[in-house]
């Protein structure tokens, strides 16, 4: 399977170009028809059998590998998630996107071509692989609701099976390296769960607070509360994030409003901190309003897991990036990754791997992914689509051994 790379090389202009187009129309959660309409178009000469998605625009393709000794052939799924972000973009490339408010700005329109070239890799030495591969290209990511519901519609057995072993790849805009590829056994990103406080006071005249009950002050008391609950109530070498991004009360200076709001997200990394943040915050803020003598609703949203890899298949990857590209190309993570990802929700149901990429252009790229001016270097589309490839092609070797 050594010419991966120098075929991935020879469809660089092909991924290039469907990278662009994707680029140039983002499509956002769940929906993504134009995006499923192009992916299956790039696919359609290849000897797959395709399913689309009934409650989302999501494709699963199954590529049956014609070395399989018995009909229990072992499986091993790809992924790629294929949406956008709600972003107007900044970066002025000339394939820059046309809709408003709209960008592909964590990369997916790369892994969504990379998967498309492993595809072509893969069915172009279909008689040499050992099992079956699932190519997983899935929406709403950024919504960490695509991969559940792909799971619920059966894109994990969609070969006749249980897939024995699953890879995901994702590409980041700063970084300093280009080409280098990193992961790390066990927790690798966190938990994302949100948070939403309406506070409930009486209104009055600004002039007169002793005759109202003031949800300002309490709503900044609850904020100050849960910073302080994180670093007095949790160990700092099991970090947990309370990131308050939203706040909302009232319209005039001079007005006492009657009700105040605020959201924030949530990020642990462990299941022991997740519960107890879930346990501790209601207590917390409800101390908080009465001190203030205000009322409080709390809507606790549970999103995304932990996302954890499997050592096995973590040390597996970083052995066929060395003999894909050399040793010197991959490095493993000191520390988890800040974000999270419902890739997560796969790996919790089978083993497998998450595998970072630096797309970034150049050392002096500093725009991070999810960033309005966030630029992703198509040189690395070969390298990703020979690695989605090897990655199958070495696995199903392994497990049909």
């Amino acid at each position: 399977m050594n010419n991966f790379i120098s075929g991935a090389q020879e469809l660089a202009g092909d991924m290039a170009q469907l990278r662009h187009r994707l680029h140039r129309h983002p499509e956002l959660g769940l929906e993504l028809p134009r995006t499923q309409e192009a992916v299956l178009n790039e696919i359609s000469d290849l000897p797959l059998e395709i399913t689309l998605g009934d409650g989302l625009n999501s494709i699963g393709a199954v590529l049956r590998g014609g070395a399989a000794t018995s009909e229990h052939a072992p499986a091993v799924l790809l992924r790629a998630d294929m949406d956008a972000l709600p972003l107007q973009e900044a970066t002025g490339v000339d394939y820059s996107s046309t809709v408003d408010g709209r960008m592909h700005a964590c990369g997916h329109d790369l892994h969504t071509s990379m998967l498309t070239g492993a595809a072509r890799l893969l069915a172009e030495q279909r008689h040499r692989l050992g099992g079956d591969v699932v190519f997983m290209f899935q929406p709403a990511e950024e919504l960490l609701a695509g991969a559940p519901k792909m799971i619920e519609e059966g894109i994990l057995d969609l070969s006749g099976r249980r897939v024995d072993s699953a890879f995901g790849l994702h590409v980041f805009s700063a970084g300093g390296s280009r080409g280098a590829f990193s992961s790390m056994p066990g927790v690798m990103m966190s938990a994302a769960d949100a948070l939403f406080v309406q506070i409930k006071g009486r209104g009055g005249h600004g002039s007169q607070p002793q005759h109202a009950a003031d949800p300002i002050p309490a709503m900044a008391a609850m904020v100050t509360a849960l910073q302080t609950m994180v670093t007095r109530q949790f160990d700092a070498h099991d970090p947990v994030i309370v990131s308050v991004g939203r706040a909302h009360s009232g319209e005039a200076i001079n007005v006492i409003p009657d009700e105040a709001e605020f959201g924030a997200s949530l990020r642990t990394y462990s299941a022991a901190s997740r519960e107890k943040l879930q346990r501790l915050i209601p207590s917390v803020l409800e101390g908080v309003a009465m001190t203030h003598g205000v009322d409080v609703e709390i809507e606790y949203r549970v999103g995304g897991r932990v996302l954890a890899n499997d050592n096995e298949h973590t040390e597996f990857a970083a052995r066929e990036i060395a003999e894909l590209f050399g040793g010197e190309r991959y490095t493993s993570l000191t520390q988890p990754l800040g974000g999270s990802e419902d890739f997560a929700d796969v790996l919790a149901e089978v083993p497998g791997t998450f595998v970072k990429l630096d797309a970034s252009a150049g050392e002096d790229a500093v725009e991070t992914n999810h960033s309005p001016r966030a630029i992703f270097d198509d040189r690395v589309l070969p390298d990703g689509a020979a690695l989605y490839a090897q990655l199958a092609a070495s696995r199903l070797t392994e497990l049909a051994a």
